[in-house]
């Protein structure tokens, strides 16, 4: 069944005052004018048609918001603890004297597909290691030399693979499980014919990640006779106020607006390529050729350093269980932390009430469907907010963005296969090390930087200029301006999952 949209919705703001045929009264005389014979039934009240026409209030409900007094932020966070890599086995030309035959491993990247630090990788000689692909299975081998930081020489223990096959691509992968010594025995680095590797000791490795906050205005103005001309509409905003004042509504509208974009620009903002003529060029007064323009936003970081699902119908994400053991297994191989919050539209929702549903057996003759103990007197509960899955726990929640035809709603129906279906969003906190106070903090894994100091926060600045009220200028006309400096801080990328 097709369900067709209303026409001649009053969906778009005007970005300019105009007089058009659906917002004032005629009264010229023709039909439906005041000028006929009998006077209409006037309902002053404006009609709220749309709901709550806001969306902010996500980030309010999974992060925090603290003040910055720099450019940018910059915070790292801790790689993994034990060695394991992407590589490929080159072949069987090893000379290690005494060992006979070795196997030849190339070291590509580590097991995230990261590159090399400058130092290469971490094996050392005498390390025992795991090497696994599909051609030769799984191989317990240990390191006889390492030839360079890209390379590694192993003898399998097993004599009935006494030779590795070549692998390519990465297909392989090598995982450090122990080390294995004689008596007596000195560590054996290795590096190449000279036996000597400038490496030393392992250390631990981590990545430093920055952002950069952007500046956000907007503005309203009324001119000063309009704020004292009385309108035949009530009108009533957003934040309770109501009268017959028209500008009321058009200064709360804006305000709201600016509120939206402000939660809109921290989930949607991309940072400007190098190569682009965004960044390139200086189209931006106040900032040279040669910045970055543009901040991070959330969808941003979780496409380029979190984890994307598909569902496994490419339509709906994650509606049935096999796709969430996907998502679990992926999980695992992460953080494993087990509280997630899911924020998602409507239609994956539906599709997550009718999996959870299905799990019951009573499910298809419709008497237990999400409520226990039913009768002819009890509302039927066709909905859940949360459910359990192996150690994981999953609560879910509609997303007004991207349900709302409006804002990412709308978007959705036009990006067809990539419209986004919602995130996954780890609850709890993070420990990083702040580069600003110098020391290790506890912060959600989402929270928002703004700029503030003794002399000005830019947190949300609203004032008022012109010569209605307190008379700033010479300006005949209210101007109310608002304006913020902030971005959206997204520590542990790798634990969240944008669903698509």
């Amino acid at each position: 069944m097709a369900i067709n949209a209303g026409p001649n919705l009053n969906s778009v703001p005007a970005p300019q005052k105009q007089t058009l045929a659906n917002n004032y009264l005629d009264f010229t005389g023709t039909a439906n004018s005041w000028g006929q014979q009998y006077l209409p039934d006037l309902m002053e009240k404006e009609a709220e048609v749309f709901g709550p026409r806001t969306i902010s209030g996500f980030l309010s409900q999974v992060g925090a918001e603290e003040a910055m007094q720099s450019d940018q932020v910059v915070w790292s966070e801790q790689g993994r603890l034990h060695l394991s890599y992407k590589c490929n086995i080159a072949g069987n030309s090893g000379t290690t004297a005494g060992t006979g035959v070795t196997s030849e491993i190339t070291i590509a990247t580590d097991i995230d597909g990261n590159a090399l630090s400058s130092k290469g990788h971490g094996i050392r000689i005498n390390d025992t290691v795991i090497v696994a692909d599909a051609t030769n299975g799984v191989v317990k081998c240990l390191v006889t030399d390492v030839p360079s930081t890209t390379q590694i020489e192993v003898l399998p223990y097993d004599a009935g693979a006494a030779r590795l096959s070549t692998t390519s691509a990465s297909a392989s992968t090598v995982l450090v499980y122990g080390s294995e010594y004689g008596k007596a025995d000195s560590y054996r680095t290795g590096l190449g014919a000279a036996q000597t590797d400038t490496r030393g000791a392992n250390e631990p490795q981590f990545k430093t990640f920055t952002n950069k906050p952007i500046i956000m205005k907007d503005y309203f103005e009324v001119s000063g006779s309009d704020t004292s001309r009385i309108g035949w509409v009530e009108v009533s905003t957003e934040n309770g106020q109501s009268g017959y004042m028209w500008y009321l509504k058009a200064e709360a509208d804006t305000r709201a607006r600016f509120n939206d974009y402000i939660e809109m620009a921290m989930l949607e903002g991309e940072r400007a390529d190098s190569a682009s003529i965004v960044d390139g060029t200086a189209l931006l007064n106040g900032i040279a050729a040669a910045d970055d323009a543009g901040t991070e936003g959330l969808f941003a970081a979780v496409e380029s350093r979190g984890n994307i699902t598909t569902g496994v119908t490419g339509v709906n994400a994650a509606t049935d269980l096999a796709e969430f053991d996907a998502i679990l297994a992926e999980f695992d191989k992460q953080g494993a932390i087990e509280e997630y919050m899911m924020f998602i539209n409507r239609s994956t929702s539906l599709a997550m009430d009718d999996m959870l549903a299905s799990m019951n057996s009573y499910g298809a003759g419709g008497t237990s469907y999400g409520v226990f103990n039913n009768s002819e007197d009890m509302a039927l509960n066709l909905g859940f907010t949360g459910f359990r899955r192996g150690s994981y726990d999953f609560y879910k929640s509609d997303f007004r963005y991207l349900n709302d035809k409006a804002t990412r709603g709308g978007i959705n129906d036009a990006a067809g296969a990539n419209a986004l279906r919602g995130v996954m969003i780890p609850a709890g906190t993070s420990s990083v090390y702040d580069q600003t106070v110098g020391q290790s903090m506890k912060r959600p894994f989402l929270h928002v930087r703004y700029r503030a100091s003794q002399t000005d926060d830019r947190r949300m600045k609203s004032w008022v200029t012109g010569s209605v009220g307190a008379a700033t200028s010479a300006l005949d006309a209210m101007q109310l301006h608002f304006l913020t400096e902030r971005c959206l801080i997204t520590q542990g990328a790798n634990n969240f999952m944008l669903m698509k």
